[in-house]
């Protein structure tokens, strides 16, 4: 094989390099297959003799770079692979073969990365979802799946992705943020800790709202940290990604349906079934249909102290998207039924935000106090207030106490935790004056 001086592996000539020596070792390979723990000492071995078979001198950087993509390739995620390897990428987004966005930071920047073609995209989708059993293909064009890693990953093919197949995954954190860590990067304070710290160990149940991306997740595995270690918890989750530090935990994970499209096992199916495991704690990664209404009546059945997270705006559009998700569980309730479910199931919502910055930051901690009339009742405990911008963009604000006492106080007090009045930031007086 002759080959001219070239530069870069991008070249087509070296991509004709590349598919020769692929296919190379992958007839080698699936001659004989080696050991799972031997493989990447194989490829390696592999690629050298059928380097050396080219009589090519390539420059050593070059081969190297030739030889590391492949090793990606055959046994990584392709042009993703450094990607996912570097830790300060939190979302890797592929909109079609040559269009690779990452978040770093907060921040959504294009790469130079991409693939050869659509084929490339559509053999890395099928190599993240084939070990877990789940297909993709024109009559099912969604998938989600998780990386071994327990990075989160949803895929979109034609015909439902009109400008090739799409690739959204969101990166496993392998060392989770602890809430020391959220309070030095400005995300709660000290006082909001303590304050949250004290309604998870009194058994309060806690919704966590916030959009795409607002760190829910992240103060889900915090909350979850402040549980006690003698008490039975339960996950159940569309995608693995909870990192629960105690030892009695049973983790469910949904099921996507067979090829024939049955034997699904749903977010409701699995909710159902948790209460029949004798569990202290249900968590719910994130509620999404009718299992809502499942989760409430749970909540109202004697499993105090159960936490999960959705998508909302603000702690009111909360409560709006918990009413439809009950709606969808097909019951035909009554409004004023459903929100007297969920006024007397929910104690607490805890809205995250991503703002303009890029920054994360809880921007209110908010009560739910019951009904007036038809209207579920909520006071604000902690809020965030923008004061401003600074010259680099970065967004000015205070996260703030209201001064007003939760009217869940006395279930702290009964709990062990008589919380001081600073952490309300007004004094015992000013507080009395202003009850509701």
């Amino acid at each position: 094989m002759s080959l001219p001086n070239l530069p870069s592996s991008s070249n087509p000539e070296i991509a004709k390099l590349k598919n020769y020596l692929i296919g190379h070792v992958t007839r080698e390979m699936e001659a004989q297959p080696p050991p799972l723990n031997e493989r990447r000492k194989v490829v390696m071995q592999l690629l050298q003799q059928a380097y050396q078979s080219t009589r090519l001198n390539l420059p050593a950087a070059l081969r190297d770079q030739i030889f590391h993509e492949i090793v990606d390739e055959l046994l990584g995620f392709g042009p993703l692979q450094p990607l996912l390897e570097d830790p300060e990428i939190t979302e890797i987004m592929v909109n079609g073969a040559k269009k690779i966005y990452i978040e770093r930071k907060g921040k959504l920047t294009k790469t130079n990365v991409s693939f050869e073609n659509d084929e490339q995209v559509l053999r890395i989708i099928d190599r993240i979802i084939l070990p877990l059993g789940r297909r993709i293909d024109a009559d099912s064009p969604t998938v989600d799946a998780r990386l071994p890693d327990g990075s989160r990953v949803n895929a979109v093919i034609p015909p439902v992705a009109l400008d090739g197949p799409t690739i959204t995954i969101r990166k496993f954190q392998k060392d989770k943020l602890s809430v020391d860590q959220l309070i030095k990067l400005g995300s709660l304070t000290s006082f909001m800790a303590e304050f949250i710290r004290a309604c998870v160990i009194a058994r309060l149940n806690i919704v966590i709202s916030g959009g795409t991306g607002s760190g829910k997740t992240t103060l889900l595995n915090v909350l979850s940290s402040f549980i006690p270690s003698d008490e039975r918890i339960v996950t159940i989750e569309d995608a693995a990604e909870l990192q629960l530090q105690q030892e009695h935990v049973v983790r469910l994970e949904t099921k996507a349906p067979d090829v024939e499209g049955k034997n699904a096992v749903t977010t409701r199916d699995l909710v159902r079934n948790a209460l029949r495991m004798r569990p202290d704690r249900i968590i719910v990664g994130e509620v999404r249909g009718g299992e809502a209404l499942d989760m409430l009546q749970a909540m109202n059945t004697g499993h105090d102290g159960s936490l999960t997270t959705l998508h909302a705006n603000s702690p009111r559009d909360a409560i709006s998207r918990l009413e439809t998700m009950v709606m969808m569980a097909g019951m035909e309730l009554p409004v004023r039924v459903i929100r007297e479910q969920i006024a007397s199931a929910v104690d607490l919502i805890i809205q995250t935000s991503r703002l303009r910055d890029g920054s994360r930051k809880v921007t209110s901690i908010t009560e739910v106090a019951g009904m007036e009339g038809d209207t579920i009742v909520m006071t604000d405990i902690f809020k965030f207030e923008q004061t401003g911008i600074d010259k680099e963009g970065r967004i000015l604000g205070e996260l703030r106490p209201t001064g007003i006492r939760p009217l869940f106080t006395p279930r702290l007090e009964a709990a062990g935790f008589r919380l001081g009045a600073e952490i309300f930031g007004a004094n015992l007086s000013e507080m009395l004056g202003r009850r509701r």
